[in-house]
């Protein structure tokens, strides 16, 4: 097998899954993908399902120690998948009671903020705001669902995620939509509170990684905490940054491009989490 660092012959090469613990979007199983390829793993050799959250290898087993200090660095945890294993037991992360009790503690504080963030998307008329809310609501909705799915088999986690996955995606489409029509019809938000509820996104989404950094390998400072957060604080900014543009302009555009994009990317990672749940069930 060819790989960044040279042809691997392809009788060395073996297959080596492990469950995940720590993800909560598809943007996380992107950030694995990109460690294991940095330490010379084809594209096509590495692959974390956004759907059943289990990382798969096809690599030479001389160099899975390398490979394992790779992906270990992104924080996240990784329990081999022995040959025998009970696809259905999770790993050692899922059976600690006080990572269960930190993933409710993210789910209440996602789902919960974007509700409110959605309601006001509504009242001070953003569409960037409501789909900073359903990008809330999406991460929220997949840690319940890791929960929830606990001593599951693959091929559960994954039907449970597909379905998951349709739901976010018409969501996902129809702020889309209502974006597009906002755009013909040109409706001012309010600036202000546009800027607000994008502030306050910032804060919960540092309060809602805090509960997980202990949970994770590194050191738990600020430094960490961008890190783990640092897409969706991103969207949060562009929020902000939408609001005071709004402001200034008096114009909704700023406010209609900032929604686009979120809402792209929200399709996007639901997308992905679909195609991996096909992956998943095609394989089991």
């Amino acid at each position: 097998m060819a790989n960044a660092q040279g042809t691997e012959p392809t009788a060395d090469v073996a297959s080596f899954r492990y469950r995940v613990s720590g993800m909560d979007c598809a943007k996380d199983a992107a950030q694995i993908e990109r460690a294991a390829q940095s330490a010379g793993v084809a594209p096509e050799a590495v692959k974390v399902s956004s759907a059943t959250h289990i990382l798969t290898l096809n690599v030479p087993e001389a160099r899975l120690s390398e490979i394992e200090r790779a992906v270990a660095a992104t924080g996240y945890g990784f329990d081999r998948i022995e040959a025998g294993d009970d696809e259905a037991q999770e790993g050692a992360a899922y059976q600690d009671p006080a990572y269960r009790r930190a993933l409710w503690i993210v789910v209440i504080l996602n789902v919960g903020y974007g509700i409110a963030e959605m309601i006001g998307g509504f009242i001070s008329g953003s569409q960037a705001v409501k789909a900073d809310a359903l990008d809330f609501i999406g991460d929220g909705l997949i840690t319940f669902l890791g929960l929830l799915a606990i001593g599951w088999s693959i091929v559960w986690r994954a039907r449970s995620a597909l379905i998951q996955a349709i739901f976010l995606g018409v969501l996902g489409l129809g702020v889309l939509g209502t974006t597009i029509w906002r755009a013909f019809t040109q409706t001012t938000p309010d600036a202000g509170l546009m800027g607000l509820f994008g502030l306050i996104a910032l804060v919960v989404n540092v309060l809602a990684v805090l509960p997980l950094l202990r949970f994770r390998k590194g050191d738990a400072n600020m430094r960490a905490v961008w890190l783990f957060s640092r897409n969706d604080a991103i969207g949060n900014a562009a929020v902000v940054v939408a609001a005071a543009l709004v402001a200034w302009l008096g114009s909704a555009w700023p406010d209609l491009i900032v929604a686009f994009g979120i809402a792209g990317l929200f399709l996007h990672s639901s997308w992905s989490i679909i195609r991996d749940a096909r992956a998943d069930l095609k394989t089991t």
